[in-house]
């Protein structure tokens, strides 16, 4: 795959488990992107409500819209539950495009979040990983919107990962993809953190990594996010 990757292709990558009250909103952001080279590889791991049925009646619906846009979607149903790392790992290596993106279930895109990021890294070729600002909004309320401010750029940010801190927001990242063929993608060694340890291990492998002011994500704080017990940002969720 690593010699097959198809130019200018976005490969974004969705995990979930259980956030069928969300997937939605979710698939709709990223059907409504400008830039249009993408393709969607969802990961479902092995949920236990309706997340595979409303994925595959969001895709009967979509059909004509998806075939007229030459954008493939995958949806891969694992057979038992291996949580984060494993399921976005699946991902990864299922991806076949120049860039993948990461997209939470629960959250949704801006629909020129793409667009903007590949823009950016084709701009910038010494940068391998950009993320973005975003809002964060309460799922109860999801006009109620808060910019984050503790997203970092520049320099910055390997001083904070060099620190021990986080200043990116895996859900936001884009990335080339000869960046997960070289380092692969992120391991169980830090349970609850595994986002985490991808951008870290980024950073170790020399990345450069780099944020766009520009918020082009929407993140949704709810009972039920995926907990983490080595990092915990009240805007952030693992």
């Amino acid at each position: 795959m690593k010699g097959n990757r198809e130019a200018g292709l976005v490969s974004v990558v969705v995990t979930n488990y259980n956030r069928a009250d969300y997937l939605l909103e979710c698939l709709d952001s990223i059907l409504a992107q400008t830039y249009r080279k993408w393709e969607l590889i969802f990961i479902d791991d092995a949920s236990t409500d309706d997340s595979v049925a409303i994925v595959n009646e969001w895709l009967r619906r979509h059909q004509a819209s998806l075939t007229e846009g030459q954008n493939q979607v995958i949806l891969h149903v694992l057979p038992r539950n291996i949580g984060f790392a494993g399921a976005i790992n699946v991902g990864f290596y299922l991806a076949r495009g120049e860039y993948i993106a990461v997209q939470d279930s629960d959250d949704y895109s801006h629909v020129r979040r793409l667009e903007r990021q590949v823009a950016f890294l084709q701009e910038n070729p010494q940068i391998e990983l950009v993320g973005t600002n975003y809002y964060a909004f309460p799922s109860e309320t999801p006009t109620k919107r808060e910019l984050s401010t503790w997203i970092k750029y520049g320099s910055d940010i390997r001083k904070v990962y060099g620190n021990g801190g986080h200043c990116v927001c895996h859900g936001t990242i884009l990335f080339r993809a000869r960046l997960f063929d070289q380092i692969g993608g992120p391991t169980r060694r830090i349970e609850g953190a595994e986002d985490y340890e991808f951008i870290a291990k980024s950073l170790n492998a020399r990345a450069n990594i780099e944020n766009l002011p520009e918020a082009l994500y929407y993140y949704r704080q709810h009972e039920n996010q995926r907990s983490t017990k080595y990092y915990r940002r009240k805007e952030e969720k693992k």
